[in-house]
């Protein structure tokens, strides 16, 4: 697929994305939650090493296929990796999956309510390698904890300001302003965020787009506006700590939007299952993602 090809796919594709970027901190979680217990390794190349498997074989397995998975989001080491003998990036290319890289550096302490994005004095250089590798656009993360009008401006501001650097590289950047679901200011979160985001699309140059990864809202509908911007590209959402089943609900409930989940993507997958039972729970999870992103009427029926 050239650029062209992914970003039609990201425009109108039915299915979702798999966010398979864990990183740093959060990999030993995602390994238990696997079955790999932390003195399965001694050092941190031999942790990398183990959750790189997990990916390969999530990536390699039958029922991951561009059918409906849309996209991947990776991990710095896992773009850098191999599977199946190919760079990640042509292992997704491959499967007509359109391969994503996460480019945060985790978050600032919380101030205003929100944490912003670490520095990224490396950015261009990732973003260069990444490009070369094939892959079409990035992930970047905040988290907005309560409802700081000045916090989340400030969220918002850097999400656009890192997003333009993205674009001078020829990348989609999808935007992630995360709202934190255990907020108590959760619907008034959702709806100043929704405000930011449109003056900052206004002000965003003739001709380019963005993407925007949002937590489920609230209130079903609050983001059609961003869905159907001229300027965004495609709107998903992250499960933010809802199981599979939760989240596949609130997700039905929001015309337009896809799925870009982690957590309850991979939440049933064990190291231990054979090849049958690791393809079959895949399947299933695959199955339940791919209805809450594309059966909209129908879910929202049945919820």
């Amino acid at each position: 697929m050239e650029y062209s090809d992914m970003k039609a796919k990201m425009a109108a594709g039915n299915g979702f994305i798999a966010a398979l970027d864990q990183s740093g901190g959060s990999t030993p979680k995602a390994l238990k939650g696997y079955g790999i217990e932390e003195g399965a390794w001694s050092t941190e190349e031999e942790m990398f090493g183990l959750i790189h498997e997990m990916r390969s074989r999530i990536i390699s397995s039958p029922v991951f296929t561009g059918d409906k998975v849309i996209g991947a989001i990776l991990f710095e080491r896992t773009m850098d990796g191999q599977v199946g003998g190919v760079p990640t990036p042509a292992a997704l290319i491959a499967k007509g999956i359109v391969p994503f890289i996460k480019i945060d550096k985790g978050l600032e302490d919380e101030a205003n309510g929100v944490q912003l994005m670490k520095p990224m004095p490396t950015l261009d250089a990732l973003l260069e390698r990444s490009k070369a590798l094939g892959v079409f656009g990035t992930k970047e993360r905040s988290v907005i904890n309560s409802a700081n009008a000045e916090g989340i401006a400030a969220v918002v501001k850097q999400q656009f300001e890192i997003g333009a650097q993205v674009i001078s590289h020829g990348m989609m950047p999808m935007i992630e302003p995360e709202v934190n679901i255990k907020s108590e200011t959760r619907a008034e979160c959702d709806t100043i965020l929704l405000a930011e985001i449109l003056k900052n699309l206004d002000e965003l140059p003739e001709g380019q787009q963005v993407m925007l990864k949002l937590s489920l809202p609230v209130v079903p509908g609050t983001f059609d506006p961003l869905v159907e911007h001229p300027k965004v590209l495609r709107v998903v959402a992250l499960s933010g700590g809802y199981s599979r089943k939760e989240a596949c609900v609130e997700l039905a409930r929001n015309k337009g939007i896809i799925a870009s989940f982690s957590r309850a993507l991979l939440n049933d997958l064990r190291a231990q299952m054979s090849e049958d039972e690791f393809n079959a729970s895949l399947a299933e999870a695959i199955d339940d993602i791919y209805k809450g992103s594309t059966q909209k009427a129908e879910a929202a029926a049945t919820a």
